[in-house]
């Protein structure tokens, strides 16, 4: 005869699990807000980003900035559909954070300070939606 083990989570570690997804969902949405505004500012004006020239990715400034303004955009809009705690916007949450630190790493030498700590906000995102259990 075979037992079967159910496993039930406390109230403790269910609303820990909602609030690391909603802590998440908060900070995806205003990184996204922040990456929206980095990209405006790069159309507008490049010349408020600094100039390295010996850097080894060199891109033009003003398509560097639709392309954070359109990854922005997109984090925006999957930190919206992480307020409904839905498995595709923890899935796609954690590819466009991933995608997000990768160019902040690469805009680096533009914007040193706000890249590096965009990318710590990037990673504490990835870290809350992948430690959640699958069934919160």
């Amino acid at each position: 005869m075979t037992t079967i083990t159910r496993h039930h989570r406390s109230e403790t570690s269910e609303a820990a699990a909602g609030g690391l997804v909603m802590f998440a969902a908060v900070m995806l949405f205003i990184a996204g807000i922040l990456d929206l505004f980095r990209g405006i500012m790069a159309i507008a004006n490049d010349n408020v980003y600094l100039s390295t020239p010996n850097y080894v990715f060199q891109f033009d400034l003003t398509s560097w900035g639709w392309i954070q303004l359109v990854l922005g955009v997109i984090a925006m809009g999957v930190g919206a559909g992480l307020f409904s705690r839905a498995m595709w916007a923890r899935v796609a949450g954690v590819g466009i954070a991933g995608l997000l630190v990768i160019a902040n790493f690469l805009s680096v030498p533009y914007y040193p300070v706000w890249s590096l700590t965009l990318i710590a906000l990037y990673g504490f995102v990835i870290w809350a939606l992948c430690v959640v259990p699958r069934e919160s």
